[in-house]
């Protein structure tokens, strides 16, 4: 492990389980690319790996998880399953295939990948979740892209997600579902963490935190994320840019600095709608 890199501390979740607070996030890496990247990322001290069905990159991520040489009790597997699996039986299906792709015998953490309301399967899949996890074959389970209503429709039937993985970042503070989380214990995991394309990094309020730590944008917006709690999975496939990523829990923005991040929430139509989108 690079030694100019301290390990992200982690999070409980509802259920006990020990979660990284950072991660590698590995979309739209392709199978290639995620086995170096992540194998790059684990070597550098990344514990916390976030793919999916979707990404179409499982298998390359585990591969690269056995490049890596670190053991697999030590690395926290994130995956996500698509629309098609939304049933009890369906998501065993899921789930295998996903085992099998990734070549490993469990599960960390596996996801809903989105809700798609619209086929109103939802909460049959995660009542598959939950047999799966009663198996112990998956050792966590949660959510992705839940918005209130689909969240309170789960926890309505006493359905409670140990993490549900949103959009987030201070252009988006998601304020309504980051409450639904909290008041329930369910732990926020976010995506596009560092926003999506590079203006939000270049924004004056954010570069003049950097400036004054001495860090990049980056890392500032990063270290926003941990100290309000959040699980970000930034996506870097440079060993450079993924050491930077990581070392970020060895400083604190005060209070000051964090008002001044989360001032920056504004409204965004082109946020894709979990309502209407989805796979």
């Amino acid at each position: 492990m690079n030694a100019t890199v301290q390990p992200a501390p982690t999070v409980t979740l509802l259920n006990g389980v020990a979660m990284p607070q950072l991660g590698l996030g590995t979309w739209p890496m392709d199978d290639t690319q995620a086995a170096r990247a992540v194998a790059s990322a684990l070597d550098l001290g990344y514990r916390l790996i976030d793919t999916a069905e979707n990404y179409r990159n499982e298998a390359g991520v585990g591969a690269g998880i056995r490049q890596s040489g670190v053991s697999r009790d030590q690395i926290f597997v994130t995956t996500k399953f698509n629309r098609e699996w939304h049933s009890v039986d369906g998501v065993k299906q899921a789930c295998e295939a996903s085992l099998s792709r990734l070549g490993v015998d469990y599960i960390d953490l596996l996801l809903i990948h989105w809700p798609n309301p619209a086929q109103d399967r939802y909460v049959d899949a995660f009542h598959g979740l939950t047999r799966l996890l009663e198996s112990g074959v998956v050792r966590a389970i949660g959510t992705s892209n839940f918005k209130v209503t689909h969240l309170q429709r789960l926890l309505d039937q006493g359905l409670v997600p140990h993490v549900n993985q949103i959009q987030l970042d201070p252009y988006h503070l998601r304020d309504d579902v980051v409450a639904l989380h909290n008041a329930h214990g369910i732990v926020t995991e976010t995506w596009s963490p560092l926003g999506r394309g590079g203006e939000m990094l270049a924004d004056p309020a954010i570069t003049a935190v950097a400036e004054r730590h001495g860090r990049t944008p980056a890392q500032v917006v990063l270290r926003w994320q941990t100290q309000s709690g959040y699980v970000p999975a930034p996506k870097s496939s440079d060993p450079t840019r993924q050491a930077q990523n990581l070392n970020v829990f060895d400083f604190e923005l005060s209070a000051d600095e964090m008002a001044a991040l989360n001032a920056l929430n504004r409204p965004d139509p082109k946020m894709m709608d979990a309502d209407v989108f989805g796979h």
